[in-house]
């Protein structure tokens, strides 16, 4: 499959500057923000800095440092808000949403890390 990347997407203007963010961590491969329509307490973006759709194209294409450091990073952010199972926080829900089945609003891979208060059923049974 031939993965076509939008580089007008606003992902892809968060990370050439051109729209602010809310930064919650950046490393080399990565960067973390805020959602501006949070649908939780906590509603953390994780986005990969390459040009990738969704998280297979991500998985097939990105290298070794990418990957490691995207998983990473947001492994980080789950500490840094203490929302871990077990702290505090009491949990949290990870979400990546891919196509137009998956409901996928913005063409650039992303991470939607959600917590603090009880999130309910993702899906309600068929």
């Amino acid at each position: 499959m031939a993965y076509v990347y939008d580089p007008t997407n606003i992902f892809a203007r968060i990370l050439r500057g051109e729209i602010p963010n809310n930064t919650v961590l950046e490393t080399d491969h990565t960067l973390a923000f805020r959602d501006i329509q949070p649908q939780a307490p906590d509603h953390i973006l994780v986005i990969p800095k390459g040009p990738y759709v969704c998280l297979d194209h991500f998985a097939f294409e990105a290298s070794d440092a990418e990957l490691l450091d995207f998983i990473r990073t947001s492994g980080e952010v789950c500490r840094m808000l203490g929302i871990r199972p077990g702290e505090a926080g009491g949990g949290y829900r990870a979400i990546s949403n891919a196509g137009e089945n998956g409901a996928q609003e913005v063409p650039h891979y992303h991470l939607h890390i959600l917590a603090g208060r009880p999130l309910g059923r993702m899906l309600n049974p068929a």
